[in-house]
């Protein structure tokens, strides 16, 4: 037997495995994390313009002031109606949170009346216009956003005297302001594109009592324009709006 031909041959086979161990060590790939997940973030800041459009209800109370001590009452009713306008504003947001400051301006149709408790006659008020100037607080989940509102508001009120008997429908006495009050409300959004939102939104107005001053209108004979009577009118006003916006701010952020 050859023996060194055994011993040669062994030899190669040892060298090629080795070879072998080596190059499969050689191909091994160590192993890597994969890249984190990239989450979309709904961004609220920017300017917006919208409309807006709903219901209103304004409580309306009537108290004789002249010729009576104390005011003697005259009666209340509700002023309902339509609302229609627009809105616009500019957000910032910081985190979650979300600070805005918005003007509203709105058509209404709100009117009712009620007979009056001293008078042989109905009083007849309506409100056809209202604005809100206001600072938002909000909390935003993602495209998602609560928020509060408060500031100023102001609404332009019409208030009659409406005849009886053979004067019946007829208005004899009318008067017409600008008042300011204060509001408060609160609100929902949802953002479906990275510009456009819709929402619903609830405002209070507290508009406060003012002593009003009626004139005649002449269809009682007497002049037009001469003194009727002066009545201290309280008003409140609420508000429902479903609401849609467009954000001329910046798009969808990543965040990691």
């Amino acid at each position: 037997m050859n023996w060194k031909l055994i011993s040669a041959l062994g030899a190669i086979s040892l060298a090629a495995v080795a070879t072998q161990a080596n190059a499969a060590d050689l191909a091994a790939r160590p192993y890597t994390k994969a890249p984190p997940m990239i989450a979309a973030v709904y961004n609220w800041s920017g300017f917006y313009i919208g409309a807006n459009g709903g219901y209103g209800t304004s409580r309306k109370c009537w108290d004789q002031t002249v010729g009576f001590s104390p005011a003697t009452a005259e009666g209340c009713h509700d002023a309902t109606g339509a609302v229609a306008g627009g809105q616009i504003g500019y957000r910032w947001q910081s985190s979650a949170f979300v600070f805005g400051l918005e003007a509203q301006g709105d058509w209404a149709d709100l009117s009712g009346r009620n007979a009056s408790t001293v008078f042989g006659v109905a009083n007849r008020t309506r409100v056809d216009a209202f604005g809100l100037f206001t600072g938002q607080v909000g909390y935003a989940w993602n495209n998602v956003l609560l928020y509060a509102k408060g500031g100023a508001a102001v609404t332009r009120d019409r208030y009659a005297g409406i005849g009886t008997g053979g004067l019946a429908g007829a208005e004899f006495d009318g008067a017409k302001e600008t008042r300011w009050g204060g509001t408060v409300g609160v609100g929902f959004e949802y953002g479906f594109t990275p510009n456009w939102s819709v929402g619903l939104e609830y405002d209070h107005l507290f508009m406060g009592r003012r002593d009003v001053t009626l004139t005649a209108t002449g269809v009682t004979g007497v002049p037009v324009g001469s003194f009727s009577r002066t009545d201290r009118i309280g008003q409140d006003v609420d508000v429902i709006t479903a609401r849609v916006n467009y954000r001329f701010g910046g798009p969808v952020i990543a965040k990691y």
